[in-house]
């Protein structure tokens, strides 16, 4: 049998600080999602000027990086490449670059959401807060 890692509440503190930062450093108004390995919701955190439909958005990009063990981006490029039936698979919304999964040890223990900026950026600020875990 596996032990399993997981992540903390001061994981999850420390993520979200660091995130925020690469986002305030940027000047980008976003919402940052942290779910567990399950893609439960363990934190959302919309900035100011962050658009209302991204506490949706954040938290569907991490819920699918978290539930489909890689980046969101996967999807959308599987998805733009013209795999449209990709849309049709059960409980995943978040089908749109920005979603970063947590690997600890080979594991993934979690994952990042973000919305409110270009994807790429998105993934940029989900990346640092991860980055901060020091894994």
């Amino acid at each position: 049998m596996k032990t399993k890692s997981f992540l903390e509440l001061a994981d999850v503190k420390v993520i979200a600080a660091a995130a925020e930062a690469e986002a305030l450093k940027n000047n980008w108004a976003v919402t940052i999602a942290i779910v567990d390995d399950a893609g439960n919701l363990l934190w959302l955190q919309r900035l100011d000027d962050a658009a209302a439909i991204s506490s949706h958005i954040a938290p569907a990009k991490a819920h699918t990086a978290a539930m489909g063990r890689r980046e969101s981006k996967v999807y959308e490029d599987m998805v733009n490449g013209g795999r449209t039936s990709f849309l049709s698979a059960p409980g995943i919304d978040g089908l749109l670059e920005g979603g970063v999964p947590i690997v600890k040890d080979g594991q993934v223990i979690g994952a990042v959401g973000v919305s409110g900026v270009k994807s790429n950026e998105d993934a940029q600020i989900a990346r640092a807060g991860i980055a901060a875990l020091g894994l």
